[in-house]
């Protein structure tokens, strides 16, 4: 899905909307009113509001999706360093960008909207099965134990890495999700990994 500058700006004006006045106050009269643009001229670039939050979780699955792939792995580089160089670029992300984090974790208000619910889904499948993939990777290369099946241990991983964030999101982002992130994926690496 392609996006205009003006609705790539009409995203982000909604996303830190949310963030501050949480996702029932935006409203179209709110967001046109935002960023100094009429409810007509806004109505010309998306339908309404869930058609900005499709957008948004579009954009921000795009943008997840090619950043992974673009991290660059050295060839003979162990599956939890990837892993780390994977996390840790989520957590950056969401350090710079907070307000995503609003918009992503408010899935429970998205169940009425099968578009959203499902975009939701494909977000959180895309990074279930990059990790999957790391965890047995790992696991044929005896670097991970297998004690834990992958599919178990990916969830392990992501439940923890999603506290992480939530606990950072309700504390109103006063430490840092990276530095928070990372000792979670470290502790969890350290069950796992073979010396």
């Amino acid at each position: 899905m392609e996006f205009t500058a003006r609705q790539i700006e009409i995203m982000e004006a909604a996303t830190q909307r949310i963030d501050k006045h949480g996702i029932q106050n935006l409203t179209i009269k709110t967001l046109a009113a935002d960023i100094n643009l009429s409810e007509p001229a806004l109505y010309r670039h998306f339908a309404g509001k869930n058609e900005i939050l499709l957008g948004l979780l579009v954009y921000f699955k795009d943008e997840m999706e090619e950043r992974i792939s673009q991290l660059s792995f050295e060839k003979d580089e162990k599956a939890g360093d990837r892993l780390r160089k994977i996390f840790n670029s989520q957590l950056v992300t969401f350090e710079q960008k907070p307000a995503i984090v609003s918009v992503i974790f408010a899935e429970s208000i998205f169940h009425f909207d099968n578009s959203l619910s499902n975009k939701v889904s494909e977000i959180i499948d895309s990074m279930h099965k990059v990790v999957h993939e790391n965890i047995k990777t790992g696991q044929s290369k005896n670097q991970y134990s297998t004690l834990i099946k992958p599919g178990t241990m990916t969830t392990i991983i992501t439940g923890g890495m999603r506290m992480a964030v939530m606990k950072w999101k309700l504390s109103g982002n006063k430490s840092s999700v990276e530095k928070d992130g990372m000792k979670v994926l470290n502790g969890i690496l350290k069950m796992i990994e073979k010396k």
